[in-house]
């Protein structure tokens, strides 16, 4: 099957709305399937018009095509070093029709691929691996284990990779385990992406951070924000700012 035929959906595969956005993912039954994560990473994200941006270790695609219908930027590219998902992704694209706004490159981006330059852009954003070889859950498929452990890269060559893409004053944005903030915040110093955002992200009220999100400045003066944390349940449903950042109640922020 062609990724540009009229049928693009395979039989082992789900067609998955992204909620208020519009969108529909292409995912695959029992492979790597995306969470709540980079939703959050979009929405703490600041992208300007005509930014060009770059969203290493894209899966499904959901970071450029929510940053697609979200923004105006000029040019969006998403890196993925698994073909499958990297074929995913492109079909997402596809189906949304947003071929003229967001490019998918099937690579390997401690060798960036080429259609990379080096000081391109101006926002590079990170759903990395989250695990270290050996440690957590084992994967049950070698697709949700490279997305989920550091088999093909670790954290820093991510940011190495982002320092690579991003101009002189370029915004770096991560979602990664609040556990390895520590290990994340020497990383991005030692590569020269300042530290400027951190907001931690809980289950619920009175349970500790699960997540944090940073925003880093490529070459930034020293000098850290931390915004309000975000909490995702209250109860067994989601709290009014994850609604919100959904799109699905009135957000007041």
């Amino acid at each position: 099957m062609s990724q540009f035929s009229d049928n693009l959906l395979f039989d082992d595969e789900t067609l998955d709305d992204l909620r208020s956005a519009g969108l529909k993912i292409i995912q695959k039954i029992g492979g790597y399937r995306f969470s709540l994560d980079p939703i959050l990473l979009c929405d703490f994200a600041r992208v300007e018009a005509d930014d060009a941006v770059a969203d290493l270790g894209t899966g499904s695609g959901v970071i450029p095509l929510l940053l697609a219908v979200g923004t105006s930027s000029k040019r969006i590219v998403g890196v993925e070093i698994q073909p499958e998902l990297a074929d995913r992704a492109r079909r997402s694209v596809v189906l949304n029709g947003l071929e003229e706004r967001v490019e998918i490159l099937e690579g390997d981006l401690r060798v960036l691929p080429k259609g990379l330059d080096r000081q391109s852009f101006d926002v590079v954003l990170s759903n990395p691996p989250y695990r270290r070889i050996g440690s957590g859950r084992k994967a049950p498929s070698a697709e949700k284990a490279t997305a989920r452990h550091e088999l093909s890269g670790g954290l820093e060559d991510f940011l190495r990779a982002a320092v690579l893409l991003l101009r002189h004053g370029g915004r770096f944005y991560i979602v990664y385990l609040a556990e390895r903030l520590a290990e994340l915040l020497a990383i991005m110093r030692g590569q020269r992406l300042e530290p400027k955002r951190l907001r931690c992200v809980h289950s619920r009220e009175g349970e500790g951070a699960r997540m944090v999100l940073v925003e880093g400045r490529k070459g930034g003066r020293e000098g850290m924000t931390i915004d309000p944390p975000l909490f995702i349940y209250d109860g067994e449903r989601y709290t009014e700012e994850v609604l919100a950042i959904y799109g699905e109640v009135k957000s007041e922020r």
